[in-house]
């Protein structure tokens, strides 16, 4: 990232919450939706909203200025990235992701930070995953966010000869769903907190898989995991936990392995000169809030499955500038 040399810039980092919140205020007036099907002017969205005229256009003149929306024959239009990623009935639709998990949870825990840097977080996502309401809403936003990268992975792994993955804190089972449906001989087992699976398991149904994907309900570094697995799927997981859990969930992984089996890491990584990414980055400031997470290069965690017995280490990016993929190998 090229240092800054001027303060508008340091003002806009500082002002850069208010047009989160702008976006997060639209998606839940279902803004987007309301101009799904084209321009309509200020005097039917406010009757559509209840948001009074004065109020809206603050709000609407605000979208436009960051881009979400345009003025259009005296009304208002949304983006082509709003219409194809923050309308409802889109197939790319995602703004489920922002408003459940970003806004509703992600958001309050930042207020918090000062002490979370400290180790005196009063809640974390951990929290959050014990209480069944705010459960269902996390692992309903984070299918929605987990569709993209696992649709990515798929043409990245070669699982055609595989038979059994464990998906551990699988979620939803967006990534399990996802190469079952790309792999027809791939069976998958997801392990991950009691609170998840009511949901979980209606999305497997749903994608008519249930046959084919099972539910572990427990916490994986308690839980026992099943062994002689094909694969082992660990994303989102090593930058939610501890420092202390990162090698042992490296060393449960190759236990779980038959020999010849694959280790899958996809997470945030930042690069190797710690100057970035700024997305990666600030995630990880995201995870503060779990005590004693930490933040680590595709270096740390090679070294660290290195030392748990693996392999043939490689990297690839699945979001670019975000998320990266860490495969390695149980030598047989």
């Amino acid at each position: 990232m090229t240092p800054i040399t001027d303060v508008r810039e340091i003002s806009n980092i500082a002002y850069g919450f208010i047009a989160s919140k702008v976006l997060f205020g639209a998606l839940n007036a279902t803004l987007f939706d309301l101009l799904a099907g084209g321009a309509r002017p200020l005097a039917a969205l406010a009757e559509d909203t209840g948001i009074g005229q004065n109020r809206l256009e603050t709000l609407l003149t605000a979208c436009v200025s960051l881009g979400l929306m345009e003025r259009h024959n005296g009304g208002f239009v949304n983006a082509p990235a709003s219409q194809q990623y923050l309308v409802s009935s889109s197939p790319r639709y995602f703004g489920d992701y922002l408003r459940f998990q970003i806004d509703r949870q992600l958001y309050p825990l930042l207020s918090n930070l000062d002490d979370a840097l400290l180790g005196q977080a009063p809640a974390s996502l951990y929290d959050l995953m014990a209480d069944p309401e705010e459960a269902h809403h996390f692992t309903r936003a984070q299918h929605v966010g987990s569709l993209g990268p696992a649709a990515v992975m798929q043409k990245q792994v070669d699982l055609s000869e595989a038979t059994s993955l464990l998906d551990v804190a699988g979620g939803s089972g967006a990534f399990s769903i996802t190469l079952c449906k790309r792999f027809p001989r791939l069976r998958a087992t997801i392990l991950d907190f009691p609170t998840v699976a009511p949901l979980a398991e209606r999305f497997i149904a749903d994608a008519k898989l249930s046959d084919r994907i099972q539910f572990i309900a427990g916490d994986a570094l308690d839980t026992r995991w099943p062994h002689d697995q094909d694969a082992v799927l660990l994303s989102y997981l090593l930058s939610a936990v501890s420092a202390a859990a990162v090698p042992r969930l490296a060393r449960l992984s190759f236990q779980a392995l038959r020999p010849g089996g694959q280790l899958l890491v996809h997470d945030f990584f930042v690069d190797d000169d710690r100057q970035g990414p700024s997305g990666a980055a600030l995630w990880f400031v995201a995870f503060l809030f779990n005590r004693d997470a930490v933040s680590f290069t595709p270096s740390d965690v090679r070294r660290v499955i290195e030392a748990a017995g693996f392999g043939d280490v490689t990297t690839q990016d699945v979001i670019p500038g975000l998320t990266r993929l860490v495969t390695a190998w149980k030598r047989g």
